[in-house]
């Protein structure tokens, strides 16, 4: 037998705290001298009561530990399981917090950027653009989408040097206009999380948050698309194309092949009435683009029609969305 402060010493819990447990039901112990009061603990109960320091310490409440005293061993590491269980979600729940308190702390401080649109707004823009971000990983530095914040609107540019997407999404804007190149891994684990209701994305030059989602801003110079875009103004055919009847074209028509840098790809080649012709008959009023290129600028276009914007061998093909300008995509010609 154990006298209360041997017990405390051998099983990891103070004198004040095994009186508590025994108030409390947890662990009686075996024998409590009537006359002067002296509880006395068992072999048996310092193994218990070292349960109850172990459980205690990782912060199981007083209800379970005193179930737990009780427990088959297999009972007792099911209580653990569910235990730790909650303490991941609280974890979880505590790091969304801090996120948004350092949120509301770098808005205090004018750092930040807040903007808020619907889920289905954001992941339309999303899907508009992320077919043409770079792949290569010779160029690491073009696997990114570009986040460009202004009054309003928030606008994702794209680009793998041949091809270039541009979506815009209207949003409610709190702080100053910024400009911020995300890595696609980031990009694309938001777009899976895109389901429901509104989504906000706290931005600043060194941390970008959405939801409990983080990523740190790549520190690189992104191409210009308004200088670009600028110089796009279509002067030849604009041509509304049926997008299932182009795809079949597309699929049956001749193909010419081309290498780049080691890498051969399938070039098509279209007249000014957007229709597929053989490489024998290209010239000069013909443009020519990777094909790949254009099924996938198809596919992220939109169901139905889409616009070709067709302005000769060495002008960028356009293909934009009838009636609406808030995405587009451009192609580079590949030449003769």
């Amino acid at each position: 037998m154990f006298g209360i402060g041997e017990a405390a010493r051998a099983s990891g819990l103070s004198v004040s705290a095994l009186r508590f447990y025994d108030g409390a039901g947890v662990l009686v112990p075996a024998e409590v001298d009537p006359a002067t009061g002296y509880r006395r603990y068992s072999g048996e109960q310092i193994r218990a009561a070292r349960l109850i320091a172990g459980l205690r310490r990782v912060g199981m409440p007083v209800a379970e530990i005193a179930a737990a005293v009780r427990d088959r061993p297999a009972d007792v590491r099911r209580r653990l399981d569910e235990h730790r269980r909650r303490l991941e979600d609280g974890l979880a729940d505590a790091k969304r917090e801090l996120l948004r308190i350092h949120a509301l702390l770098d808005l205090e401080e004018k750092l930040m950027t807040r903007i808020s649109l619907p889920a289905s707004a954001l992941a339309a823009a999303l899907d508009a653009v992320r077919f043409a971000a770079g792949a290569d990983p010779r160029l690491p530095m073009l696997q990114c989408v570009l986040f460009d914040v202004t009054d309003g609107a928030l606008t994702l540019v794209a680009t793998d040097r041949f091809r270039m997407a541009v979506a815009t999404a209207a949003v409610e804007v709190e702080g100053p206009p910024t400009r911020l190149v995300l890595p696609l891994i980031f990009v694309d684990e938001v777009r899976a999380r895109l389901t429901g209701g509104p989504v906000v994305l706290d931005l600043t030059p060194v941390r970008v948050t959405a939801d409990d989602l983080e990523a740190k801003p790549l520190d690189q110079d992104y191409p210009d698309h308004r200088r670009l875009l600028d110089g796009l103004a279509a002067t030849g055919a604009r041509l509304t194309v049926d997008t299932a009847v182009l795809r079949d074209k597309l699929a049956a028509a001749p193909v010419a092949t081309r290498e780049h840098e080691g890498t051969t790809y399938e070039v098509v080649i279209l007249n000014d009435e957007a229709t597929p012709v053989p490489e024998a008959e290209w010239d000069a009023a013909h443009v020519a683009v990777n094909r790949e290129f254009l099924l996938q600028a198809l596919e992220a276009g939109a169901a139905g029609q889409l616009v070709l914007e067709l302005d000769g061998p060495i002008k960028p093909l356009a293909v934009r969305v009838p009636g609406d300008d808030s995405r587009f995509s451009i192609l580079m010609p590949v030449r003769a």
